[in-house]
């Protein structure tokens, strides 16, 4: 049997594709896997920022397609970068282990502080609100690209600081660029950071890929976007949700900001198996009852 593996055609992208097929080898060692590469609509534009030209839909409108077309069969992203709505003949087929769910802040080659006079650079409104928080003195200007082209802007002087995800810069092999990683209770993360979430058509086999799916990250994954969701929320709206799990129970932590930018943030725990209803019910009181 065998199977094509889209996409995006960043160096992390097919780091973390890579990481896909090899435990589909594992499980799988007759299958024939081929990795299909594609540059989005969302990589192309690099001027503007996300919310401005539509959203995180584009970093998957492409690989929809092919999925669709058949071109391809399965199509590997990383859960933060996917949009709340999914179409249904399109399903999330598994949730990988998580990485690290943190951001972390990534300083210029030989710095051992941000340089008080250049930005924080991120594009994410919801990084920048809380960055200025933490960090009312800087300034924080969106920056564009893929990680790589992202690290060359801050060593080119562009910026005194860079805020990413971990989970990123570790599978880079990176690791050793991080100077601070933020805690969650710093810097809530977007829903799904961390988490690979592997795309097919509806009328595939599922067991096929039962080898991948991580239990704990689908629960998390699930709660932290229906969070986002009951918010509808997106990449344009600053809103964030990170779940922990203790054996069979869940907290999970939201954030949204209203128009005013001001900051709501509060928390929720209760049985593992009623994560989702827990998060749409932590944002729906939110919403009612904001602090």
């Amino acid at each position: 049997m065998k199977l094509r593996v889209g996409s995006r055609d960043s160096k992390l992208a097919i780091i973390q594709s890579e990481l896909v097929m090899a435990a589909l080898r594992t499980a799988h060692p007759d299958m024939e896997l081929e990795l299909i590469t594609m540059k989005t609509t969302g990589d192309r534009i690099l001027d503007r920022t996300l919310d401005q030209v539509g959203g995180k839909g584009l970093f998957v409108k492409e690989l929809d397609a092919a999925l669709r077309a058949g071109r391809i069969d399965l199509a590997v992203h990383s859960c933060k970068d996917l949009p709340m709505e999914l179409p249904e003949d399109l399903p999330i087929a598994a949730f990988l282990p998580r990485e690290d769910p943190r951001d972390a802040m990534v300083l210029p080659q030989g710095a051992d502080a941000p340089d008080p006079d250049k930005p924080i650079g991120s594009a994410s409104p919801r990084r920048r609100l809380q960055l200025r928080r933490l960090f009312p003195d800087l300034a924080v200007k969106p920056v564009r690209g893929n990680v790589l082209t992202r690290l060359q802007k801050l060593d080119d002087g562009e910026y005194g600081a860079l805020v990413l995800a971990a989970a990123g810069l570790k599978r880079l092999g990176l690791a050793g660029r991080i100077s601070r990683t933020f805690s969650p209770e710093e810097l809530l993360p977007a829903a799904g950071q961390g988490i690979l979430a592997v795309q097919c058509r509806r009328d595939m086999d599922p067991s096929l890929l039962s080898c991948l799916q991580d239990r704990e990250a689908e629960r998390c994954a699930l709660a932290e976007r229906a969070f986002v969701g009951a918010l509808n929320g997106g990449c344009s709206s600053p809103a964030a949700a990170y779940a922990a799990v203790d054996g069979a129970q869940i907290t999970i932590t939201g954030m949204y900001a209203d128009e005013k930018e001001h900051i709501h943030k509060a928390s929720v725990s209760g049985p593992l198996s009623d994560g989702i209803a827990l998060a749409a019910e932590l944002a729906a009181q939110m919403i009612l009852f904001p602090d």
